[in-house]
């Protein structure tokens, strides 16, 4: 070998994700290994055993209802995904709680190093009844890939007060009464809601809906001392709340608080970095894109403090197009992963993945037309 050859042999050893290809391209269609668009919405991506595997809602062409479940891909470089089909389906069976034709949403899948097993989150809307339910899914399965065994669905913590509500905080909003506030919107309405006027609602049943707090977008955190967590949207979306899971990762302990009450926030995607945790939300927009927010704390149970949108570059007043689902770790890096919603063609929504980088210590998402995750 001559070397000239050498040369370039040793080039293309220190850049393979630039010469083979292997980039990813934000907002594009990103095809799998049958050449088909990923279809993979709102979900996560895990690290076991080698590779990542991708979680996300199937997208029919025409509705935004589970018509197949959650499917499940995999890659060793977060590039190149294989498809390994339905990891989570819905059922056929009328009145089952994941029965086809559902909404179901956002789902998450952390691996429990006790059990062994992988557990799946997602928000769950019963069949036929809108957003009414607001519930919570979770199912399990002993393979990264599936199938898993749905188990229960339900709302949080019922009959239960948040920690961060001291027995004087419970006692105004137990004063409250729901009826004298049937006007939304008012600056006396807001008030009651910071002071847990849906609290309260919520911790009963009430209007045909079992007692809970609300669960709607949602993620799973796993801290590194091994718990995990559930964090939402509720409060008819007005209140982000962190909510303990127990050691198997498939029930509530009890123990959960609230982030922003009143501020309206959903697609929480939490990570942590040096000791401090971080926050991407967005704002309520329906499928609308809207600008990030950003939150940090030193405890996993506040206090929780906003800073400014990390989004850097065209469109980052609307979160370049997309809404955020979720914040993926890899060795020293971290990737925010986003949706572009189509709800007019569903299946064709886009993904945004871009690095994360860290400005005096804050997270800043910068666009980037095309970047290759071997280079991070």
């Amino acid at each position: 070998m001559s070397i000239k050859s050498v040369v370039i042999v040793c080039l293309v050893a220190m850049i393979p994700f630039a010469v083979s290809g292997q980039t990813i391209k934000p907002g594009r269609i990103w095809k799998d290994n049958r050449g088909i668009h990923i279809n993979a919405h709102g979900g996560c991506v895990i690290s076991h055993g080698g590779k990542y595997y991708w979680y996300g809602e199937h997208k029919s062409d025409d509705t935004s209802s589970a018509m197949v479940g959650v499917t499940c891909y995999s890659s060793e470089n977060l590039v190149d995904w294989t498809y390994e089909g339905v990891a989570l389906p819905v059922s056929d069976e009328a009145g089952h709680d994941i029965e086809r034709g559902c909404i179901l949403e956002r789902p998450k899948v952390v691996y429990n190093e006790a059990t062994r097993r992988f557990v799946m989150w997602f928000h769950l809307e019963l069949k036929g009844r809108g957003y009414a339910d607001a519930r919570y899914g979770v199912a399990v399965s002993d393979s990264p890939v599936g199938p898993f065994r749905f188990i229960r669905s339900g709302r949080v913590n019922p009959g239960l007060w948040p920690m961060d509500m001291s027995q004087a905080d419970r006692d105004v909003a137990d004063a409250l009464d729901l009826g004298k506030y049937t006007e939304w919107w008012t600056p006396a309405w807001r008030d009651a809601i910071v002071k847990g006027l849906f609290v309260k609602r919520d911790m009963r049943a009430h209007d045909g809906l079992p007692a809970g707090q609300m669960a709607r977008d949602m993620t799973i955190y796993v801290d590194s001392d091994g718990r995990a967590y559930h964090i939402y949207s509720s409060e008819d979306n007005l209140t982000i709340q962190v909510a303990e899971l127990t050691d198997d990762y498939t029930a509530h302990t009890g123990k959960y608080v609230r982030v922003a009450p009143g501020d309206m926030n959903e697609a929480p995607a939490i990570f942590k970095k040096d000791g401090k945790y971080w926050m991407i939300t967005s704002g309520c927009t329906g499928w609308d894109p809207n600008e990030a927010r950003m939150f940090s704390a030193d405890n996993i149970w506040g206090p929780w403090l906003q800073h400014p949108n990390p989004c850097v570059g065209p469109k980052a007043e609307k979160t370049f197009g997309g809404q955020g689902t979720y914040v993926l770790h890899v060795g020293n890096s971290y990737i925010f992963m986003a949706d572009v919603w189509r709800p007019e063609y569903p299946s064709d929504a886009r993904y945004i993945w871009l690095p994360i980088e860290f400005d005096k210590g804050s997270p800043v998402i910068r666009w980037k037309t095309e970047w290759a995750p071997g280079n991070m």
